[in-house]
């Protein structure tokens, strides 16, 4: 006689990014294996990668990850870790006076996508013929980049290149992903300071997973305000 099978409840969420609705399950046990085995690991590759793989199946493989946004990935996540683990998460946060852990209560359904308040154009004109079209850092490259937090330069060129969308004159449109990398490392060291400046500040204006914590500390008593962001700030 086989042994019954557990039923997991379903629910929905709406992807940041793009407004669809989709419905997902709580991670089961054996994602749960998957998560931490990342975790221990302590290669933030991994731990993206295992993220990646247990939104796909908890989204019954309807969510394509490679077409996510780094914040839609993170979002997705917390939905998934409230649901499976519990929407209330404990934190030590310094205090910003005495530098004294206190204990903080989160609620992860409180945590939103914020967007900034100037929307910057996601296209740039860097010359009277020369521009390019910016998009968001997506969730297959977030991995990729945070193998390379050692190499500052290379980091700092593979996010702008993940970053480019397409490169324009006035003759021709050249779309990033078939452009060759050491053409686009070209690209980017002719920038001057002030076209480099509008890329970064589209890059820095990027929608962002962040919660604002207010707590007082029980040592000195001074009022602390301070803005978390990104989802592993969510987890002790």
């Amino acid at each position: 006689m086989a042994l019954p099978v557990l039923q997991t409840p379903k629910y929905s969420t709406t992807i940041p990014s793009s407004g669809k609705v989709v419905e997902f399950r709580p991670f089961l046990v054996k994602e749960e294996k998957v998560l931490l085995i990342a975790q221990e690991s302590d290669d933030p590759s991994s731990t993206v990668n295992a993220i990646s793989d247990v939104i796909t199946a908890c989204t019954f493989e309807k969510v394509d990850v490679n077409k996510l946004t780094s914040y839609d990935l993170e979002f997705l996540f917390l939905q998934l870790r409230s649901k499976s683990v519990g929407e209330i998460v404990d934190l030590q946060i310094k205090c910003s006076s005495c530098n004294k852990d206190n204990p903080v209560k989160i609620n992860l359904d409180k945590v939103e996508v914020k967007y900034p308040e100037k929307k910057i154009d996601n296209k740039i004109q860097l010359t009277d013929e020369v521009g390019v079209i910016m998009k968001p850092i997506s969730a297959a490259d977030v991995g990729r980049l945070s193998l390379l937090t050692g190499d500052e330069v290379k980091l700092m060129n593979e996010t702008i290149c993940a970053s480019l969308e397409s490169i324009y004159d006035k003759n021709n449109v050249y779309t990033t992903a078939e452009t060759p990398a050491e053409e686009l490392v070209t690209f980017i060291d002719s920038l001057s300071r002030a076209q480099m400046a509008k890329i970064e500040e589209y890059i820095s204006s990027s929608p962002k997973l962040a919660h604002t914590i207010e707590f007082k500390c029980s040592s000195c008593g001074e009022d602390n305000k301070l803005e978390v962001e990104g989802a592993q700030s969510f987890f002790g």
